[in-house]
């Protein structure tokens, strides 16, 4: 996935598009070509630049001369054809590549499997779900992830550093008098702040 529409922006077939993708400027370029997810219709990008105003780029395609027309492409994901062997360096990969690994821990228990990637500042972070202890935010740091193979649909990750015996931040407080437990830095419910390190090697298309 390289991107989603998130609306449209005039009467000439324009939309506005949330990036996901590390490479806009390549991937939004003219005369590159994106598809819908599941849709092997091609759209030829005839213009691409960031929106002034926020975040996100503004696209046309010579595919969609009009409003009428872009009204299908609302709310769905924008896809690139790539070379993986070209375009990934070793140990890295794709997010939706990503999406649906399974995470253990070091004693091979599962956590869950991998549901969704976002990114905080600089670093990836992949919502995990399905487990039993909830739903919690992995960021993609060799810290926290010992092994990566998402090629196999596998994660190992340190469950010490992510703390995860922890209750929930937003959970009840058992005793009212006590003080209240320090925000951790990776939330179980919300997306977390910044952290220090490098990523894991994971990257969006």
């Amino acid at each position: 996935m390289v991107g989603q529409v998130r609306g449209l922006h005039g009467l000439r077939g324009a939309v506005r598009v949330e990036v996901l993708t590390d490479r806009p400027e390549t991937r939004f370029a003219a005369g590159n070509v994106l598809y819908l997810e599941g849709d092997g219709r091609p759209l030829t990008i005839a213009s691409g630049e960031p929106v002034e105003d926020g975040p996100g780029w503004r696209l046309r395609f010579r595919e969609v001369p009009d409003r009428a027309a872009a009204e299908r492409l609302r709310d769905a994901y924008l896809e690139v054809a790539v070379d993986r062997a070209s375009e990934l360096a070793g140990g890295s990969a794709f997010w939706h590549e990503v999406i649906g690994a399974t995470v253990k821990d070091s004693n091979g228990t599962v956590l869950g499997s991998v549901a969704d990637v976002y990114r905080a500042g600089e670093i990836e972070v992949y919502v995990v779900r399905g487990g039993a202890v909830g739903e919690f935010d992995l960021p993609a740091v060799r810290d926290v992830i010992t092994t990566f193979a998402p090629e196999r649909g596998e994660m190992v990750v340190n469950e010490a550093v992510l703390d995860l015996a922890a209750p929930a931040i937003d959970g009840p407080v058992a005793a009212p008098s006590r003080p209240p437990r320090r925000r951790p830095r990776w939330s179980r419910h919300g997306k977390g702040g910044s952290m220090a390190g490098g990523p894991s090697g994971a990257g969006a298309t």
